[in-house]
């Protein structure tokens, strides 16, 4: 991911830049290579070729040592493409519009202009790349339309227009292709991005319902494990049995904690694994009832929960083991009412108690709250929480009982 962001910057390309793309005036020795392999083989192909090509063109001015380091220069420009598009581009057009002055033969010469300014296109110059090659095919056009009478070789007839038409459309079909491979290249370069950014996404996500998950689990369980304690200090000398239950109670509450934070670990080792244990849902309801009666406090169920898929049961299941944790450890109230109601695709859930608050907390922590709110806004559902006219408090959530991953 380091390396994707380095490769943003603002600018023409917006939020994206390709790792070939560098700044203008901006030089990146440590990211450019030296293109060595096809550098010397583009060499060999100018030198053997235009030798070649020197034997069919008799009127041209023969091969000479300053003809092969002119041809030996415009090749050995191209290791510098990648760093100095720009400077390569104009470099390897000029020396090629001094080779075809001096009235060297035709050859694979234009091959190495077509190069640079191809590297100059894919990395962005393309206002460089079109100068490069407009200034070579102008230069040709000159010399070939009218300087031809004073430069070498003499006797020389020039060319005529039709030729220097035929030479700009292969201008332009060498220019267009750059320009395709340039976009195509930058369409990757967004799509790795987009790929890397909906992974980090994901893994943000993840961590979050394990987050949620830690919470809600370790959050009803330690509060039952606290008032439990509570009560088996207090009983130890005037009521041993009583303490005794406590600290059974205690031992059944960790024992579960222990069991649930396991099988979020389990999960978190092994993504994408099937749980060792189903998650818990709505038919865990009278387990709930039992440990919030440990805790003292009373529950009172109101309605049969229905058959949820097991993204929303576990959401449900989690939104009252929230709100009921609240009342323990936030209420004056020593009873709560949980109300189920399910009307087509929607389910409601309503946890109400008499209060009155014991804290600045009334219905729980921010953290608590937050938590069963990211729960139903992840299955498009909502949480309404806050003190009741008549005093206490109620959360009332509303979700869908079927998620479009269930459907």
């Amino acid at each position: 991911m380091a390396c994707m962001e380095e490769q943003r910057a603002p600018g023409q390309w917006g939020r994206y830049r390709p790792p070939w793309r560098s700044a203008p005036g901006e030089t990146e020795p440590h990211r450019a290579h030296w293109p060595w392999r096809t550098t010397v083989l583009l060499t060999v192909f100018v030198l053997v070729g235009t030798h070649f090509a020197a034997h069919s063109q008799p009127l041209r001015v023969p091969l000479d040592g300053y003809a092969r380091v002119l041809l030996l220069v415009d090749s050995v420009l191209l290791l510098w493409r990648h760093r100095y598009p720009v400077a390569v581009a104009y470099g390897t057009a000029t020396v090629t519009l001094v080779y075809l002055a001096a009235g060297y033969p035709y050859g694979p010469v234009f091959l190495t202009v077509a190069v640079g300014c191809f590297s100059a296109v894919v990395a962005g110059h393309r206002r460089a790349a079109w100068g490069a090659v407009g200034l070579l095919w102008a230069g040709h056009a000159l010399i070939a339309l009218w300087l031809y009478r004073w430069l070498p070789p003499s006797g020389d007839k020039g060319g005529s227009v039709y030729q220097e038409i035929g030479i700009a459309a292969w201008v332009l079909a060498i220019v267009a292709l750059a320009e395709l491979v340039r976009v195509r290249r930058e369409q990757w370069a967004r799509e790795r991005a987009d790929r890397a950014e909906a992974a980090r996404r994901r893994a943000d996500e993840e961590r979050l319902r394990i987050a949620r998950e830690l919470h809600d689990v370790l959050a009803h369980s330690i509060s039952v494990i606290n008032v439990q304690a509570g009560m088996g200090l207090a009983l130890l000398d005037s009521d041993p049995e009583q303490a005794r239950t406590a600290l059974t109670t205690i031992k059944a509450a960790s024992k579960e904690a222990l069991g649930e934070v396991r099988q979020v670990l389990d999960t978190l080792r092994a993504p994408g694994a099937a749980p060792r244990a189903p998650a818990p849902g709505l038919d865990r309801l009278p387990e709930l009832v039992q440990q919030a009666a440990a805790a003292g406090l009373t529950v009172e169920i109101e309605g049969e929960p229905p058959r949820l898929p097991p993204g929303a049961d576990l959401a449900a299941f989690r939104i009252v083991q929230e709100a009921l944790t609240n009342v323990v450890r936030h209420s004056g109230s020593r009873h709560a009412r949980v109300r189920v109601a399910h009307d087509g695709d929607t389910l409601r859930l309503r946890i109400d108690d008499d209060g009155p608050a014991t804290g600045a907390d009334a219905g729980g922590s921010g953290k608590g709250l937050a938590g069963m709110r990211e729960r139903a806004a992840a299955l498009g559902g909502t949480i309404e929480a806050g003190s009741r006219p008549d005093g206490g408090f109620r959360v009332l959530a509303v979700l869908p009982s079927h998620t479009r991953e269930d459907r």
